[in-house]
């Protein structure tokens, strides 16, 4: 297959299907080559499985050769049904057991599932997908379109069309696939960030021909209404943000955003301090929030010790989390926008990386010493980026349970700052920090104001104006000025 980013061509995928001795071997490879602000960015991922012909799950395998240096994983199941997992991450070899998911399925399984519920429009039907490199099981609903005569590089192919939803995501994670009818995929069209990525099965020739230059930040970025100078940034703002094409509502709540629907895609935003807005209503910490995955390695004995030995002598998690914060900051010592989405171990081995691989170890840092912490992807507000000026641009950061509330820490700014706009939160899994980047090439920030300067009308409910002023008194008037913040 040729990989094309709204229809510039940015990579190949090659798959394999081979039946030996009973069993079905799949290998599947990926190889992109993208920019963010001129520098070039490699993602080389290889995925294997093993099946019987029935599409049983036997083993699985996964390689990833993105710049930031992740790792390989192979596991093979055993004769009691548990699979052996071995992982090798930075030269570190270990290996473990696991359960196979229930329902889940490899490629073949998957192939066959979708022939068996048939191309009739209308169908409907749940797919549970293992993923090797994650080991993890995402939850498709796929939706049976219709049969079309469809485009390739080739020429036209009539292919029957489906719909993959992930749960829980609605449009941001849709795919639309085309298959023929031994259901191996011809054509598949997904959202990434501004674009659409589109995949179209053709010979060796074109999908090995040269790839073109894209930047994938520069498009994801979005202009601001004005200069925000550094003071502005540190006390409540307002927002107005219009969302076109008929999207969803892009942006969330949280207790330190309040977002209202003014109609017609458009929203007011205000962004203020917690807690100093006041409850905001959001529930409490779940389980996501603590525990370890794949991205977010916190339960490991590296993350755990780096952790203790940063904190020191710390005596609240709110101090914990100002040290953590600080330290990482630094510690991070080489901006790098070749790293696609680093893990927490990737990170802590290379001290490389941008906003993503702060946030992802800031997040293991925080929950190896059991501070719910989550991570939110949005904007930020800049004065100049990549050779524009006055943009916001893609960026994450995290958010900590601090005496019942979610206060934000930044440690790619070195601040938190009024100027972050939230668009997501989530547990780590790169999958919502892309999905909350579908809507980017849709949003426009019309207007940006200090609240208080916007508050001639008290809005009930949402901001009171005594607590602006009290935000705006101990900014002014507590030693040290804005730097209090």
């Amino acid at each position: 297959m040729t990989v094309m980013l709204d229809g510039q061509k940015v990579g190949r995928f090659h798959a394999t299907r081979d039946v030996q001795n009973g069993q079905v071997l799949t290998a599947q490879t990926l190889d992109l080559r993208l920019n963010r602000v001129k520098t070039p960015m490699v993602i080389h991922t290889a995925l294997g499985a093993t099946e019987s012909t029935t599409g049983v799950p036997l083993g699985f395998s996964s390689q990833s050769g993105e710049v930031s240096g992740s790792g390989q994983v192979s596991a093979q199941r055993r004769d009691d049904g548990a699979f052996q997992v071995d992982r090798i991450l930075h030269g570190q070899a270990t290996v473990g057991l696991m359960a196979w998911p229930e329902g889940a399925l490899l490629p073949e399984g998957q192939r066959l599932a979708t022939v068996s519920h048939g191309f009739k429009p209308g169908t409907s039907y749940a797919l549970r997908v293992f993923e090797p490199s994650r080991q993890q099981v995402g939850n498709l609903r796929v939706t049976v379109v219709g049969d079309e005569w469809v485009d390739l590089p080739g020429g036209k192919e009539r292919l029957h069309h489906l719909q993959q939803r992930l749960d829980g995501s609605g449009d941001a994670q849709l795919t639309e696939t085309w298959v023929d009818d031994e259901g191996i995929v011809r054509r598949s069209l997904a959202p990434l960030m501004a674009f659409r990525i589109d995949m179209a099965a053709c010979d060796a020739s074109c999908a090995n021909a040269p790839d073109q230059d894209v930047d994938i930040l520069r498009a994801a970025m979005v202009a601001s209404p004005r200069e925000l100078p550094g003071a502005q940034r540190t006390v409540p703002m307002r927002y107005t943000v219009s969302v076109r094409g008929q999207r969803p509502n892009p942006l969330v709540n949280t207790d330190e955003q309040r977002v209202t629907d003014l109609g017609g895609g458009n929203y007011q935003v205000d962004i203020g301090f917690a807690p100093d807005l006041g409850p905001g209503g959001e529930p409490g910490p779940t389980i996501e929030d603590t525990a370890a995955n794949p991205w977010v390695q916190s339960s490991t004995p590296e993350i755990r010790a780096m952790a203790l030995k940063i904190v020191g002598d710390a005596k609240s998690d709110a101090q914990r989390m100002r040290r953590l914060r600080s330290y990482l900051t630094y510690y991070i010592n080489k901006t790098a926008l070749d790293v696609g989405y680093g893990s927490a171990l990737d990170t802590l081995a290379s001290r490389r990386g941008d906003c993503t691989e702060h946030a992802v170890l800031f997040a293991a840092l925080a929950r190896s010493l059991g501070i719910p912490t989550r991570v939110v992807s949005g904007l930020v507000y800049n004065d100049r980026f990549g050779g524009a000026n006055r943009v916001f641009v893609p960026h994450a950061w995290v958010q900590a349970w601090l005496d019942g509330y979610w206060v934000s820490f930044d440690s790619a700014q070195g601040i938190f700052d009024t100027t972050h706009i939230a668009l997501a939160v989530g547990d780590g899994d790169p999958w919502r920090f892309f999905a909350s980047t579908t809507a980017l090439g849709s949003i426009h920030v019309e207007r940006a104001e200090p609240l208080e300067a916007a508050m001639n009308v008290t809005l009930p409910g949402v901001l009171r104006p005594d607590l602006v002023r009290k935000a705006l008194d101990a900014l002014f008037w507590s030693p040290g000025g804005s730097g209090t913040r």
